[in-house]
């Protein structure tokens, strides 16, 4: 009986494993599923009046998979002159290959033109493993103008690893600027399509198909021909200009120079153009608005006023000596004011006027570490803006307590001084410093800076939602008046630092400028541009508004390693307020 049963079984085993082999294989194979996901197409992004700045245009793309290619080298070798091919185009199907694997589709060659696709066309019988298909790509018109604001896309992997046929699929994402923080908004969902293949990946039958829904197009609040305007005017500067409506926080231009061309990005860069790019010194993919930190110089006199009136340091009338240097008390340590000359007493709209720096020394001697860092966070110095872009820096308004932690050592009086006029440990950002501006334009109603206008829900605008202002409640109106009035003393009085730029305008302005030493020297007239390398040259930092008595304009412009003397810093200054004001 057990060898009957016995024999029984090993027929039946006969029978599925040798007689049915082929058939139970053939089923086995055809029962893989594989869900292949279909990138949707990003929302548009347009300026405030309309103006089309980044969509994603149709392309047709070389594709191959190299494992069915029979010698990889000889076609690419072959493809170069057809195609046009260059070495960093193969050098980023080969990190490609590597990264993706040999038996998913890869793109080796994007933007195929007329000519390019004709003559392909003519030598396909030689490469019958390569096809032409159509991709959408992102694409950006106006290229490095609006880089460090639109930022750009570039193709990140996602696969499957539950597969056991991994495919990978490239999707656009954002990597930086409104790319990156909208990139959810932007991007949309994701399609599929359900396939059945055998264990060669190749597709038996399509089992369901989900389309993609297109991503949220959304207006920003920049004004492209201004953008463009201020981009040309900054040929050649390492520079950063921020203008706004204060009475918004909306920014309507954000230059940041040098730039980059974030074409360069949609279908990934190879390792070598990247480093060239990031290596270059003029930092061009660097965003001088949110992440380089710079002294606030004589920009920050303004707020250390504004400090002192409200603490009760200082009142209206109150007189300081204003002379070519001051001595700390106790010590024989002597602080320089940038004039050559001077010994007078004066207040503080004529210190504001002049820009004088013993009159400001004293202010920060008598105020005191603990009151400038609290007086300078209120305005937003030393915090996140939180403007609607990534990778802001925080910067930094020192305390004793992060010296004593970043630097291991006490904090002396000697290092307050400093402070009074925006140098020593004082470091910021210059939209930290546009923010402040138009926190004291608006009367300490902080607004926060932004860039999105709108987006588009089903025909439906809904604007960017501006939380509650907060309120500087400490400080009194006469207070702003006072500080407002030495601002347009700056620009129209006599005696200001910025008089014979402005003199002449037909309109209404204030200002402030300054100047960020990178090292330290003795005597003020002894700084020669001929002798000093280019990157140790002074900063030169200037903000503005207008008109002065109902300000829509508010403006922060800085010029890395500007150099000496205010005249072409004022001149560009001058000449943006003319092109929104006049129409110049």
């Amino acid at each position: 009986m057990i060898i009957f049963i016995m024999c029984i079984v090993l027929i039946k085993i006969y029978y599925l494993q040798i007689l049915q082999f082929k058939e139970n294989n053939i089923l086995a194979t055809l029962n893989h599923i594989q869900f292949l996901s279909i990138n949707p197409n990003r929302g548009n992004i347009y300026d405030r009046n309309g103006i089309l700045l980044a969509w994603d245009r149709i392309i047709y793309q070389l594709e191959l998979i190299p494992e069915k290619v029979n010698n990889i080298e000889k076609t690419l070798y072959q493809l170069k002159p057809i195609i046009d091919l260059t070495d960093e185009e193969i050098n980023l199907f080969k990190e490609k290959e590597e990264h993706d694997g040999k038996w998913n589709p890869i793109v080796l060659k994007n933007n195929l033109n007329y000519n390019q696709i004709v003559r392909l066309s003519v030598s396909h019988y030689l490469f019958p493993d390569i096809k032409i298909t159509t991709s959408s790509q992102r694409y950006y018109p106006y290229g490095s103008i609006l880089a460090h604001v639109i930022g750009y896309v570039s193709p990140e992997g996602d696969i499957n690893k539950d597969d056991k046929y991994q495919t990978c699929v490239y999707k656009p994402i954002g990597m930086s600027g409104i790319e990156n923080y909208y990139n959810k908004l932007l991007y949309g969902i994701d399609g599929y399509k359900k396939l059945q293949v055998n264990n060669t990946s190749r597709v038996v039958r399509q089992l369901d198909y989900k389309y993609p829904e297109v991503g949220k197009d959304i207006w920003l609040t920049i004004d492209l021909e201004l953008q463009q305007y201020i981009y040309n005017i900054l040929a050649g500067e390492r520079a950063i200009v921020i203008v706004s409506d204060p009475n918004t926080g909306e920014i309507v231009a954000f230059v940041s120079t040098p730039s980059y061309n974030p074409n360069l990005f949609v279908n990934g860069v190879s390792q070598k153009t990247y480093e060239k790019l990031s290596e270059e010194n003029n930092k061009p993919l660097y965003n001088r608005g949110t992440q380089a930190v710079y002294p606030p110089a004589s920009t920050i006199k303004p707020y250390m006023a504004i400090a002192a009136l409200s603490t009760g340091i200082l009142y209206e009338n109150t007189k300081l000596l204003d002379a070519r240097l001051w001595k700390l008390p106790g010590s024989k340590t002597r602080y320089y004011d940038w004039k050559k000359k001077g010994l007078s007493y004066i207040t503080i709209r004529k210190a504001l006027e002049e820009s004088s720096d013993t009159f400001f020394y004293q202010v920060a001697y008598n105020l005191g570490i603990h009151r400038i860092s609290e007086w300078m966070q209120k305005f937003g110095f030393g915090i996140l803006t939180g403007i609607d872009l990534p990778k802001e820096n925080p910067a930094n308004v020192p305390t004793r307590e992060w010296k004593k932690h970043t630097l291991h050592n006490y904090w002396y009086t000697g290092d307050t001084i400093p402070l009074g006029i925006g140098q020593g440990y004082f470091s910021t950002t210059p939209l930290q410093i546009h923010k402040a501006l138009i926190t004291l334009i608006s009367n300490g109603l902080i607004k926060i800076p932004h860039l999105l206008r709108y987006i588009c829900v089903n025909n439906k605008k809904i604007y960017y939602h501006n939380f509650p202002d907060n309120v500087i409640k400490e400080i009194k109106s006469s207070t702003w008046k006072i500080v407002k009035d030495g601002m347009y003393g700056v620009a129209n009085s006599k005696n200001g630092t910025a008089f014979s730029v402005f003199n002449k305008t037909t309109y209404k302005i204030a200002a402030k400028s300054g100047t960020a030493q990178l090292f330290s020297i003795k005597k003020r007239d002894k700084y020669n541009l001929k002798t000093i390398a280019i990157n140790m040259r002074d900063h030169k930092l200037m903000n503005a508004f207008a008109p002065y008595d109902k300000p829509t304009i508010a403006i922060t412009l800085i010029l890395e390693n500007g150099g000496c003397g205010k005249q072409k810093i004022g001149h560009i200054m001058r000449n943006i307020l003319d092109h929104i004001i006049l129409g110049k």
